[in-house]
């Protein structure tokens, strides 16, 4: 039995399950979807294994603001970002560091 798995993740986002269920959708281009299928389909990605960009939803983070959803950048993981609903999809992206040459501070 192997012992690991390779993956084809660059970066890897969680996104709070528990906020994406309050806020009912309100990504994606129609605005019904929630952010970690709007964000998994934005860089090219999903949840599988050989995706560049691995979008993971996890259970509640703990912060549960009014009308955003938390998303972190395991990459950078002292830094979470509130994403409002309607928020451009590529702007989600650079705020987590997703596009390529854009440098986080």
């Amino acid at each position: 039995m192997k012992d690991h798995v390779r993956a084809d993740w660059r970066s890897t986002v969680l996104v709070c399950r528990k906020c994406s269920k309050k806020q009912s959708g309100g990504f994606g281009p129609d605005g019904d979807e929630r952010l970690a299928k709007a964000l998994a389909r934005a860089v090219g990605g999903g949840r599988k294994r050989k995706a560049q960009v691995g979008v993971v939803e996890v259970d509640c983070l703990g912060i549960c603001p009014k009308h955003a959803v938390v998303a972190v950048d395991a990459a950078h993981p002292g830094r979470w970002q509130l994403i409002r609903p309607g928020t451009p999809m590529d702007e989600v992206a650079e705020r987590l560091g997703l596009i390529e040459g854009v440098v986080k501070a």
